[in-house]
């Protein structure tokens, strides 16, 4: 029944669009026979099925057409300035305090100025600490407090009147005892948001005799640059002494500051490669530290050669001008105390009397 009645719908298609019947009648009966013949998804590939308009029926574009077209050319011919919106946008040069309308993006953005991309992968001291040393200390430093513990009013930091005179009424408090007015550090019970790490560690080298040759301070700093990874930066002396034999605005020491993946590096290095070779070192002083959390130690002449990149090329700095230098690890940590428990727990041996 239903075949008897399609010649008799095909003549009404036919009476109404004759065109669209004619196109449509051929595009089944190509896809029919070639799914009939290959056994394929059925693929268009006439130009003559495309719009007019588009890319791949378009011929009209001649070779000295394409050739000719120069965009920087035409930029820099341009007698105007692009509109504000066609730059690329550009972070501000300065924080101008958070009320400000024009705002830095975030340090995680691709467009701010301190955008560093990564990390791709951890250091093995970091990816250490993360695992490992980071939840170990969260178990050191817990203190159990039953519900209802009544904590401890401490006193106060600074020493208040008696109000035994009127004189005393309205007076600011009194600094501690002592002949130091600074007041220290107040050591906070740390918890999983503020885990003690390191920040940076900061390299420095005074180097004497270059006062009287200037080669020893670049033999320093090829040394330095090669423990480090880190351009050095010089400083000169801002005074002449004369019972130094220095003089005014002449490079005196380096620096070197390291952050992130270095810095763990640089201390990976120092743990595990350095401190067991140097014979007779008991180490690190325990009364080291500046009551905030940064810890200070050195290496001489005879340990700074110890390092695998002054080892590994020995013979391209002369003896006598290899000379020691001072390493200062500047970690989150608000007193000693945390700080050689972090640095401890990382590797570095203390000795001595522990001063937090």
């Amino acid at each position: 029944m239903a075949s008897r009645e399609l010649p008799w719908a095909l003549s009404r298609l036919t009476a109404r669009c004759p065109r669209r019947v004619a196109n449509t009648t051929a595009l089944s009966g190509r896809r029919f026979a070639s799914s009939e013949a290959s056994n394929a998804p059925y693929v268009v590939t006439d130009l003559e099925e495309l719009e007019p308009q588009s890319s791949f029926a378009a011929t009209n574009y001649s070779t000295q057409k394409i050739e000719a077209f120069d965009p920087a050319k035409r930029a820099k011919g341009r007698k105007r300035e692009l509109p504000p919106s066609r730059y690329q946008f550009r972070s501000p040069r300065f924080y101008r305090g958070p009320l400000h309308p024009h705002q830095p993006p975030p340090a995680s953005d691709p467009s701010s100025r301190v955008f560093v991309p990564g990390p791709f992968s951890r250091t093995r001291l970091e990816q250490t600490y993360q695992s490992t040393i980071a939840p170990d200390l969260m178990t050191l430093v817990y203190v159990h407090k039953p519900p209802g513990t009544v904590q401890e009013q401490k006193a106060d930091r600074l020493r208040t009147w008696d109000d035994s005179s009127p004189y005393h009424k309205g007076r600011p408090k009194r600094g501690p005892r002592g002949p130091g007015d600074r007041l220290r550090v107040i050591e906070k019970d740390f918890n999983w948001r503020d885990i003690p790490e390191i920040k940076e560690v900061t390299v420095h080298s005074m180097v004497k005799r270059a006062a009287e040759d200037s080669a020893y301070l670049h033999v320093a700093g090829m040394m330095l640059q090669a423990i480090t990874g880190v351009r050095p930066q010089v400083h000169k002396v801002k005074h002449s002494l004369s019972e130094f034999g220095i003089r005014k605005a002449q490079a005196i020491s380096l620096t070197c500051t390291m952050r992130g993946d270095q810095a763990y590096d640089f201390v990976d290095r120092c743990i595990n490669l350095v401190f067991p070779k140097m014979k007779d070192w008991s180490g690190i002083q325990g009364s080291t530290g500046d009551s905030s959390g940064n810890l200070s130690f050195g290496f001489d002449k005879e340990a700074a050669i110890l390092f695998p990149e002054v080892e590994v090329n020995y013979d391209m700095y002369p003896p006598h001008m290899i000379t020691g230098f001072h390493v200062t690890v500047k970690t989150s940590a608000t007193s000693d105390r945390h700080a050689r428990l972090l640095l401890g727990a990382l590797g570095m041996p203390f000795t001595g009397k522990l001063v937090d």
